[in-house]
C-alpha cells in the first residue's frame, strides 16, 4: 500500500493526476484481465488523455460562457428555410473558422438565429477551438469597465484569445461614439485572428443608425463583411413561437 501511495504521490508531482487517481483501479483490473505491461501502460495513458480531454471542453464550456449550452441538435434545420442539411454539415467541418470567415446570421427576435450561433460554438469546442460568447449589451459593458476590473480584464482576454467569438443581438441599441469606438477596436484586434458569429435582426445598412458615426460604421462593416457569409432567416420562421411551452397539459392560451 505504501508503494501504491508513493507511486501515486509521484505521478501527481508529474502532473498526471488523473493517472494516479486511477491506478488502484486500473491495477486491479488488469490482474482481472491478465493484461500484459504494455496493455496495462496502453490503458492507463488513455484514461489519461480521455479524462484530459473531458476536462479541457468542461473548462473551455465554462469559458465560453454560453446562455444555454444548447447543441446543433437542438435547431431544427427541417422547420425552416435559412440554411439546408447539406449547409450545416458544412459549417460543422469548421474550415471557415480556420480559413477566418465570418457568419452573420440576421433576422427578427426568436427565428434561431441564438440557438443555431450557440449550436456552432459548442461543436465548436469539442472539435478543438476556443470559443467566446456574450451578447451585444454585456459586450458594451464589458468593454467600458475593462480597465477598471479585473472580471471584465479578464473576460475580454478570453474574448481576444478566442478562435470564435459569437455576440448576440448585434445593433439591439443605439451607442455613443466612445462605445462605438471601442467596439471597432475590438473588431480590428480580431481581424485576421479569430472568426466572428454575429446574430442580428437589424441589416448591416441599418448599423450606421445605431453606432451613430459613418465612419466608424465603414471601418467596422470593412471588417466584418471582408470574408463573411450572410444568412437571412426568414422573417415569419419563429422559432420560439413553434416550440413554446404552456401551462396547460393538451392546450394553448389559442384554444
Amino acid at each position: 500500500m505504501k508503494e501504491l501511495e508513493r507511486i501515486q504521490k509521484e505521478l501527481r508531482s508529474l502532473q498526471l493526476s488523473e493517472t494516479a487517481s486511477a491506478l488502484p483501479e486500473y491495477l486491479q483490473r488488469a490482474e482481472h484481465n491478465d493484461w500484459t505491461h504494455l496493455e496495462f501502460l496502453i490503458e492507463l495513458v488513455d484514461h489519461e488523455q480521455n479524462r484530459r480531454g473531458t476536462k479541457l471542453i468542461e473548462r473551455r464550456m465554462k469559458w465560453a460562457a454560453f446562455p444555454t449550452p444548447n447543441t446543433l441538435q437542438d435547431f431544427r434545420v427541417e422547420e425552416q428555410e435559412a440554411l439546408t442539411e447539406k449547409q450545416i454539415r458544412q459549417l460543422k467541418e469548421f474550415t471557415w473558422i480556420d480559413q477566418l470567415y465570418n457568419l452573420i446570421l440576421l433576422g427578427a427576435p426568436g427565428t434561431g438565429k441564438t440557438l443555431l450561433a450557440t449550436g456552432l460554438g459548442v461543436e465548436a469546442i469539442h472539435q478543438g477551438y476556443k470559443v467566446a460568447f456574450i451578447s451585444m449589451g454585456e459586450l458594451v459593458h464589458v468593454m467600458k469597465t475593462e480597465e477598471i476590473t479585473r472580471k471584465s480584464q479578464l473576460r475580454m482576454k478570453r474574448i481576444r484569445e478566442a478562435n470564435l467569438v459569437i455576440i448576440d443581438d448585434l445593433m439591439f441599441m443605439a451607442m455613443d461614439y466612445r462605445e462605438a469606438n471601442l467596439f471597432f477596436h475590438l473588431i480590428n484586434d480580431l481581424y485576421d485572428r479569430a472568426s466572428v458569429i454575429l446574430t442580428s435582426n437589424k441589416a448591416p445598412h441599418e448599423w450606421g443608425e445605431l453606432l451613430g458615426d459613418h465612419g466608424i460604421t465603414t471601418a467596422i462593416l470593412d471588417r466584418l463583411v471582408h470574408r463573411a457569409e450572410v444568412v437571412h432567416f426568414e422573417m415569419n420562421d419563429s422559432y420560439r413561437m413553434k416550440h413554446r411551452t404552456t401551462i396547460f397539459k393538451e392546450e394553448s392560451v389559442q384554444n
